[in-house]
């Protein structure tokens, strides 16, 4: 039987109208690389993962500037010389919603050696920069949300920094999300939980996750292998902002079954409790904190807290004469000059 969160999260892409490539808003259908592409065959891209969230003022980026900061700091783990700086990059992805005419989305740059060269050195090929976007509904399932996810500690162990940088968000790392992933499914469970090499909890395959236990709010430290994430720093600031007590630590296998209360935190997950692991009930199957952090949550991204507005990027509706853009979106280049597609 498949889980119901993997029917959300499989829920077919729907063509939209644009795509942001390389600083140009085209045709969804023309964006189009080389199967030939050099970060195809060696992995050698790195992404983001950020949404927009309709507002009363139509729709509004969660934390963009830090999503995109992140991006180029994975670029620059990788040697990789991005084409483009940070603020064509922001407004790449205003620009990308408003010629879609969609408020509520998944958006994803990403940056990636492009064809013309082969081997393991990506140095020789063109970096080539795009930033798409599609309607994703909660990606554990939105029932999960209020009744939690039936979660397994995953044989794959998390990646660790001697072999690949877990803090660069790079398409490679994810394959060691995907067989965790994978084997969670298959074993009919809703997701996965990866230990790292010392036998910790480290997080999940696209989430971090949090522990409450007698009302103390914590979550892996960086040091366990764990991705910074964008809603994992959001979630410990409203923690603070909320007086409860919170800690970065370590904590192990057995005390995930002995939690109070277990969620994930992500982009694509939102902030969704974990009602078992491993046939084990998590407390009480109630979840009042987790509860309450995630309507404190709900209200920042959707621009119902004066107290986190300034974590949003409004985005204008275009107008019905514009909403098909005919001009290329303006660019401000970074340190090198983009190269041609080929």
């Amino acid at each position: 039987m498949v889980p119901n969160a993997l029917v959300d999260s499989m829920v077919g892409i729907r063509a939209l109208n644009k795509i942001w490539m390389d600083g140009d808003l085209v045709d969804w259908d023309e964006a189009q690389i080389h199967v030939l592409s050099h970060g195809l065959h060696y992995g050698y891209a790195v992404f983001e993962g950020i949404r927009c969230h309709r507002t009363d003022r139509w729709s509004a980026v969660f934390r963009l500037p830090e999503h995109i900061e992140r991006f180029v700091n994975s670029a620059k783990v990788y040697r990789m010389r991005l084409p483009f700086d940070a603020d064509a990059l922001n407004q790449g992805c205003v620009d990308l919603i408003r010629a879609n005419g969609i408020p509520e989305a998944y958006l994803r740059p990403i940056a990636f050696s492009g064809y013309g060269e082969m081997g393991l050195d990506p140095t020789k090929s063109a970096v080539h920069v795009a930033i798409g976007m599609w309607e994703w509904p909660a990606y554990l399932g939105a029932e999960n949300v209020e009744r939690g996810v039936r979660a397994t500690v995953s044989s794959w162990v998390r990646i660790d920094s001697r072999s690949l940088p877990p803090q660069a968000k790079c398409a490679a790392n994810y394959a060691n999300s995907a067989l965790a992933k994978m084997e969670a499914v298959s074993g009919g469970y809703d997701e996965a939980i990866l230990l790292n090499s010392a036998g910790m909890v480290a997080e999940g395959p696209g989430e971090n996750i949090f522990r409450v236990k007698k009302g103390v709010v914590s979550t892996p430290p960086a040091s366990s292998g764990i991705l910074r994430g964008i809603t994992r720093d959001s979630v410990i600031r409203i923690v603070r902002d909320e007086g409860i007590e919170f800690q970065r630590t370590d904590f192990t296998r057995e005390e995930l079954f002995t939690s109070d209360e277990l969620f994930y935190a992500g982009t694509a997950a939102g902030i969704t409790p974990i009602r078992e692991v491993d046939g084990r009930p998590i407390g009480s199957g109630t979840y009042p904190i987790t509860g309450h952090l995630r309507k404190i949550y709900e209200d920042a991204i959707h621009g119902r807290s004066p107290k986190y507005a300034a974590w949003l990027t409004p985005v204008p509706k275009a107008s019905t004469a514009s909403a098909e853009p005919a001009v290329k979106t303006e660019i401000r280049r970074g340190p090198v000059a983009t190269r041609s597609r080929r």
